[in-house]
């Protein structure tokens, strides 16, 4: 599959205009898709851009600490409602929570003290709990918005406390080879790009060093490909139940926090960072660190993804974001959509079978059909999913009844004549208000 030759021609403009315009030794732009990568470009020399060279991606590896955190929950090592004391004891910043601390929203400050972790050798886990005091919260927990390094430094010591094994560990066998991005590692391996400092006046390139940033890994220690990268986004679009379930990855891209109050067209989840684009909100994350810069952004409805990396600190006159949401704005508004094929499902037995077909509520028509194990009941405005949880008893899945009970009401004789939806009544009779 590839892209329209006009959205690849549209492409390729927004990557040469970034890197010549940006001064970028390198940069690679690719539109991906359900792990596929449909349309790569790059402009530069300094590497010249490949889809299997690595850069450095930054903050993105936070989705992937979000995603060990997430995993751990669901698996019951801890809650995201647990303090952070509870797993780390004696910590003087131990009131703030898991959730907290993923959604930036601890009030805790943005960098750990001491030398810029992003440029030099980073210590391990103990040297950096031990310079912790309760004077890194700048602010109340969910006053506002405050970004924080730290925060996931602090959540890669919780996992492997938790766990009892390394952060790179887990992001390896837990999260990296389940979905196969075999080119995405903890140190840089060749091919890969070096990251350059360019002159501001000369354009002369200054190499810059690449540390191991220890303990503050788990916030932007990564390396990783544009092919690699398909399959993340792929991943944050339609999630692989090895890693996580859909349910989870719905969770983590839900908005803790606008980070834009002004315009409201930024925000942040458990993890991810949310962008709005005219009525789209796109999920994903940017990176930067020494010489590189890296952003993936993704639009779930329609599976379209974009990666774009750059071998420099900076882009002069536009942001590495802005490329990214550029990029993926043009294919999402110029590329068809997959329709899937329709198929007929199985027949509905038991109380499915009872309950499927039209329902009334004050005067309005709702209708009820299967889909797999679960029913679809929509309505005039919005469709809510369920599933059975007990008998004469459905729960909301999604939609706008999400968590509420549906109850089966029956007649003396048996039948299912109405249904209790959050003290909704609704019937089969079109006559029925309330």
């Amino acid at each position: 599959m590839t892209l329209l030759p006009e959205t690849s021609r549209r492409i390729d403009e927004i990557a040469a205009r970034a890197q010549s315009t940006g001064r970028a030794p390198s940069l690679a732009l690719a539109v991906v898709r359900d792990r596929a990568v449909l349309h790569f470009t790059g402009a530069g020399e300094q590497p010249r851009p490949d889809p299997k060279t690595q850069y450095r991606l930054g903050s993105i590896t936070k989705t992937i600490t979000a995603t060990l955190v997430m995993q751990l929950r669901d698996e019951g090592f801890f809650a995201l409602d647990d303090l952070l004391y509870r797993h780390l004891p004696g910590t003087p910043i131990g009131g703030v929570t898991l959730r907290q601390l993923l959604g930036h929203v601890s009030g805790l400050q943005r960098e750990p003290d001491g030398p810029w972790w992003e440029r030099n050798a980073g210590g391990d886990v103990d040297a950096l709990l031990a310079e912790l005091t309760y004077e890194k919260l700048a602010g109340a927990p969910y006053r506002r918005y405050r970004y924080s390094n730290l925060a996931y430094g602090l959540l890669g010591a919780v996992l492997e406390r938790v766990t009892g094994t390394t952060w790179s560990e887990l992001a390896g066998r837990r999260v990296l080879d389940p979905l196969g991005m075999k080119r995405t590692s903890y140190h840089p391996v060749e091919p890969y790009a070096r990251g350059y400092v360019v002159h501001a006046l000369t354009g002369a390139l200054h190499e810059e060093p690449r540390p191991d940033t220890g303990a503050m890994a788990p916030a932007g220690q990564l390396w990783s490909t544009i092919t690699d990268m398909a399959k993340w986004a792929a991943f944050l679009a339609d999630p692989a139940p090895a890693v996580l379930a859909r349910e989870t990855v719905d969770e983590m891209c839900a908005p803790v926090v606008i980070s834009d109050l002004e315009s409201w067209t930024a925000g942040h989840g458990l993890g991810p960072q949310l962008f709005r684009v005219g009525e789209r909100v796109y999920v994903g994350h940017g990176g930067s660190m020494p010489g590189y810069l890296a952003h993936v952004a993704v639009h779930r409805d329609s599976r379209l993804g974009a990666v774009v990396f750059a071998n420099t600190y900076g882009l002069d006159n536009t942001s590495i974001q802005q490329v990214s949401l550029d990029a993926l704005t043009a294919a999402v508004e110029s590329e068809p959509v997959p329709v899937p094929a329709w198929r007929p499902p199985a027949a509905p037995r038991g109380e499915a079978a009872e309950i499927c077909g039209r329902w009334w509520w004050m005067g309005r028509e709702h209708s009820i059909t299967p889909d797999g194990d679960t029913l679809l009941m929509s309505g005039p405005y919005a469709e809510t999913r369920y599933a059975r949880e007990a008998p004469d008893r459905w729960r909301g899945l999604s939609g706008p009844n999400e968590g509420e009970v549906l109850r089966i009401l029956r007649t003396a004789e048996g039948k299912a004549d109405r249904l209790d939806i959050a003290t909704l009544r609704f019937s089969r009779d079109p006559l029925h208000l309330a």
